[in-house]
């Protein structure tokens, strides 16, 4: 085998740079323009995760931070309380089964997101939905950090008061002191999680769901029992927008699946570490929506009570905290609460970024380079841009922002209708492993210079409908017309135009490399050759794959 650090014996001082930063190699693997460790259908021996591992994996992903405050979505339609959590009930099951059917290639093929676009879009198209995905991540990153920033310093309020009441601002007024302070303590934590590797992380998993099912199960008590009853949101008379509730309900369900797009299409990022067949599903089609709807309706029920008892109407857990310790005048008791309440969100931040972030854009973004950038070091560069974009300045216009990031579903609902398609419909499962790792045109999977033209068509007609609405609705929120209403439904739309476009043009021209492969990775089944040198003057990249 030949190893690209040691392909030159008299390599110059930039090269042995580059060489020196190389991420680092598993025996029979080497690192090429195509291929490292991360990036390879999973090994059995990193094959870590049980049936109980993906409960676990739910219990991050449904009861975080964000699905907590998924009702101030849904009344934002004009729903009531009750219509609201009906709807989360239709979501929850809709995420479930979404969730199956995208995370059966890495269930059965054990390769993530990445890898099987290239199959769909070809080696070089590929990159396009890779790299939208993890440009979304920056930004739902910096998000994600600036809230566990701000739990942070509620947390460490707790101990010292002084600190929760801190007054002093940062970047024009915009950010609290208190809370950057936290934001940079967060990242030190997250760096240190990010040093275990995602087959290896069932055990903080499991601290941080425990830690913040917590602080839920102690909100919930809490208000339920200085309110006895649901609170006044409970008895407020719905209000649809337009008047029409079935269409509320429908456009704050497309809403929640729309943000729940990357977490969904993701799913194979993490079923290629199911250490067997259906491990994943059954907590995919049961725990998936069972969390979903119960931190949704513990986060409903919590908002309710807390605005009869403080007044406020806050949908944030860790501002209730901090709202909370005012409320009670700094009562040591209170403070000792809120103390674990709030490092219980800390753990929940934690948790749902490297979750529905950090592990997938990280392994996008090796996908990109693969020979410097792993998971890891990609979730790290991922970390550094979502401080970079300065979440505080475009959550100051939160509205505008979050209908915005919440669009950005419009594109990732069509790179699952196109995956699912050329999957299920197109290949019936079959793939060959080792051609989706050969970047020349010894693959089949190259198509034309590297594109499958048939992905970028079928691509832009699931996109087309919805395009004109997300930009009306991002300069004129009141804007109600005909594209508009398609915006939405715009996941729906997406997925649906996109499944059968890709389907129908793969029917009247045939890609010609459908039922090449195997329906499932064999143990033995691939193996890495070596890597042979780039061929510049033929205008070819190529490794060595079996």
């Amino acid at each position: 085998m030949s190893n690209s650090k040691e392909a030159d014996p008299h390599p110059s001082r930039w090269r042995r740079f580059l060489q020196y930063i190389e991420v680092p190699t598993d025996l029979g693997v080497p690192n090429t323009s195509w291929l490292n460790r991360d990036l390879i259908p999973m090994p059995k021996e990193r094959r870590t995760y049980k049936i109980w591992s993906y409960f676990v994996y739910w219990c991050i992903g449904g009861l975080s931070i964000s699905g907590y405050a998924t009702g101030s979505t849904l009344l934002a339609y004009g729903l009531d309380a009750t219509q609201a959590i009906v709807s989360i009930v239709i979501c929850g099951l809709i995420v479930g089964v979404l969730c199956v059917t995208c995370g059966w290639m890495g269930e059965r093929h054990h390769i993530g997101f990445t890898v099987a676009c290239r199959f769909s879009w070809g080696m070089r198209g590929a990159y396009f939905p890779v790299i939208v995905r993890a440009f979304v991540g920056i930004f739902w990153d910096g998000l994600q950090a600036y809230w566990g920033g701000q739990a942070v310093a509620v947390t460490i309020g707790a101990i010292i008061p002084g600190f929760a009441h801190m007054k002093q601002t940062l970047a024009g007024g915009i950010l609290l002191t208190k809370d950057f302070i936290g934001i940079i303590i967060y990242y030190v934590f997250f760096i240190a999680m990010m040093r275990i590797p995602p087959e290896r992380l069932q055990k903080p998993f499991i601290v941080s769901s425990v830690m913040f099912s917590a602080t839920l199960i102690g909100l919930l008590a809490w208000a339920v029992s200085n309110t006895h009853s649901g609170g006044p949101l409970f008895r407020e008379q719905a209000s649809p927008v337009h008047g029409e509730t079935g269409w509320a309900m429908l456009f704050g369900i497309t809403a929640i699946l729309g943000a729940w797009g990357g977490g969904t299409i993701g799913q194979s990022d993490w079923t290629r570490y199911a250490n067997r067949p259906y491990a994943p599903t059954l907590s995919q089609l049961i725990a998936a929506p069972f969390c979903i709807i119960v931190c949704a309706t513990i986060g409903i029920i919590v908002t309710s009570c807390a605005q009869e008892i403080v007044g406020s109407l806050i949908w944030e857990p860790f501002l209730l905290l901090a709202t909370l310790q005012n409320y009670y005048n700094d009562s040591p008791k209170v403070r000792a609460a809120i103390f674990f309440a709030g490092l219980g969100c800390v753990c929940a931040q934690l948790g749902i970024s490297i979750v529905l972030n950090s592990v997938s854009a990280g392994m996008d973004l090796s996908g990109v380079v693969p020979r410097y950038i792993n998971i890891r070091r990609g979730a790290y560069l991922l970390a550094f841009l979502g401080l970079a974009s300065n979440p505080w300045q475009y959550l100051s216009n939160a509205s505008t922002f979050l209908t915005l990031l919440s669009g950005f579903g419009i594109f990732f609902a069509p790179f699952s209708g196109i995956l699912l398609a050329d999957y299920f419909v197109v290949r019936r499962c079959m793939i060959k492993l080792e051609d989706c790792y050969i970047g020349d045109k010894r693959s089949i999977y190259w198509y034309h210079n590297g594109v499958n033209w048939r992905a970028p068509l079928a691509w832009v007609l699931g996109v087309f409908p919805t395009m004109p609405g997300l930009i009306m609705t991002t300069r004129d929120a009141t804007a109600w017309n005909v594209w508009v209403r398609i915006f939405h439904i715009a996941f729906f739309v997406g997925l649906l135009i996109s499944f059968v476009a890709f389907s129908v043009i793969c029917w009247v021209s045939p890609p010609g490399n459908v039922g090449i492969g195997v329906l499932y990775h064999e143990e033995n089944g691939f193996e890495v050759e070596g890597e042979l040198e780039t061929e510049e003057k033929e205008g070819v990249t190529s490794v060595g794959v079996a």
